[in-house]
C-alpha cells in the first residue's frame, strides 16, 4: 500500500488534495465509495461512524448523513452530487453542520485510476477562499482526517474481501503515557500481561512486530482448554496507529475457527488508535469481518455485545499493568 501521494496537478492555494494508492480493483473502491451499506462502514476519520439518512447516488442527488464523533458529539452532512461517471470520477458539494460558524462547504472531485489491480483515489477539495481552506486544516485537521479517511477505505477494501461487517468500536481512555501504552501493545513481555479474556492464563507466544510479521500466542481457560491466536500486522505508524487481522489459530500458526463458535468468521479487520489527551491515552479499537459471508457477518455483528464484554475484561487488564507499570 502506498503512502500519500499528490496528484499530478499542483493544488491551487484554496485546495486539499490528497491521494492513495488503493488495494484493490478500480470497480470495487468505486463501489465502496456508492454503495450506502458500504460507504457507512468506512467514511470519516478513524473513531467516526456515520448514519445515513437518505443516499440517492445520481446527478442532483443527496446524500444526508451525521458522522459522530469519538468525543460524542454528532454532525450534520450534506453532500449534493454533481457529476458522476463510474467508475472514474465524482463531482459533488459538500456542506457541513448548519449549526457551526461558519458553515464549512466546498467542492471535492474524487478520481479512481487504475493502476494495474490496484487503484489511484485523489481527493481534490476546492474551498471559496485560501483564508477557509486554511482555517479547515487548522482547526478541524483536514489533512490528516483525510488521510485517515482513504486509510480505513483501503482497509475496507483489502485482500479481495467478499463483505466487510458493520464495526464493532470501543474506546478507553487510561491513565498514563502514549508511549506507554503503545509499548504495552508492540512488546511482548507487555502483552502477556494482560493481553487475554478474564480468567484466562498466558501458555506462551511469539512476537514478530512489523508489517507482515505475526503475533502468535497462546492462552488457557479456566476450564484447561488451549486457545490459540495470532494478529498479521498490515500498517504500525507509531506511536499513532497499529492495523492487523485478527484470527483464531493453531500451535503452528495456521488460522482455525472460533473453538466455541464454527460460524464465527475466520479474519477480523482492527485498527487500533492511540491518541494523546493531556498527559493521558485515548485508545480506539475498530473490528470488521473481512473475507465473510453474509451469514458470517451477522454472527459477528450479534455477537457485539458479547464483545464488548470481553474487550472490557481485557483492557481492564491493561488499565491494572499500566497503573503498575507507570
Amino acid at each position: 500500500m502506498d503512502a500519500m501521494a499528490a496528484d499530478a496537478r499542483m493544488p491551487t492555494d484554496r485546495e486539499i488534495v490528497l491521494s492513495r494508492l488503493i488495494d484493490a480493483p478500480r470497480e470495487r473502491v468505486f463501489d465502496a465509495w456508492t454503495d450506502p451499506e458500504q460507504v457507512v462502514q468506512w467514511w470519516g476519520p478513524r473513531g467516526f461512524t456515520t448514519t445515513t439518512h437518505k443516499m440517492e447516488v445520481k446527478p442532483g442527488g443527496v446524500w444526508r448523513f451525521v458522522m459522530h464523533g469519538p468525543d460524542g458529539r454528532d454532525y450534520q452532512n450534506k453532500i449534493t452530487y454533481l457529476e458522476i461517471v463510474p467508475p472514474e470520477r465524482l463531482v459533488y458539494s459538500h456542506s457541513g453542520d448548519e449549526d457551526l460558524e461558519p458553515v464549512i462547504s466546498f467542492q471535492t472531485t474524487v478520481t479512481f485510476v487504475a493502476e494495474g489491480n490496484r487503484t489511484r483515489v485523489t481527493i481534490r477539495s476546492v474551498f471559496p477562499t485560501r483564508e477557509e481552506r486554511d482555517r479547515v486544516v487548522k482547526e478541524h485537521g483536514a489533512v490528516e482526517g483525510g488521510e485517515q479517511h482513504l486509510a480505513r477505505l483501503d482497509e475496507h477494501v483489502a485482500g479481495g474481501v467478499i463483505g466487510t461487517s458493520r464495526a464493532f468500536v470501543i474506546s478507553r481512555v487510561f491513565d498514563a503515557p502514549r508511549d506507554l501504552v503503545w509499548k504495552a501493545h508492540s512488546e511482548l513481555d507487555g502483552l502477556k500481561q494482560w493481553w487475554r479474556p478474564k480468567g484466562f492464563t498466558w501458555v506462551t507466544g511469539t512476537l514478530d512486530f512489523r508489517p507482515g510479521g505475526m503475533f502468535h500466542y497462546g492462552l488457557r481457560s479456566p476450564t484447561g482448554q488451549e486457545m490459540w491466536g495470532r494478529f498479521i500486522y498490515r500498517e504500525i505508524v507509531k506511536p499513532e496507529r497499529m492495523v492487523y487481522v485478527v484470527s483464531f489459530s493453531d500451535p503452528k500458526g495456521g488460522i482455525t475457527r472460533h473453538f466455541l463458535s464454527p460460524e464465527w468468521p475466520a479474519e477480523m479487520l482492527n485498527t487500533a488508535t492511540f491518541t494523546e489527551q493531556g498527559g493521558k491515552t485515548a485508545l480506539t479499537l475498530h473490528s470488521v469481518a473481512i473475507n465473510a459471508t453474509a451469514h458470517e457477518r451477522k454472527i459477528f455483528e450479534d455477537g457485539f455485545k458479547s464483545m464488548e464484554g470481553g474487550y472490557t475484561g481485557t483492557l481492564d487488564q491493561l488499565a491494572d499493568y499500566l497503573a503498575k507499570t507507570a
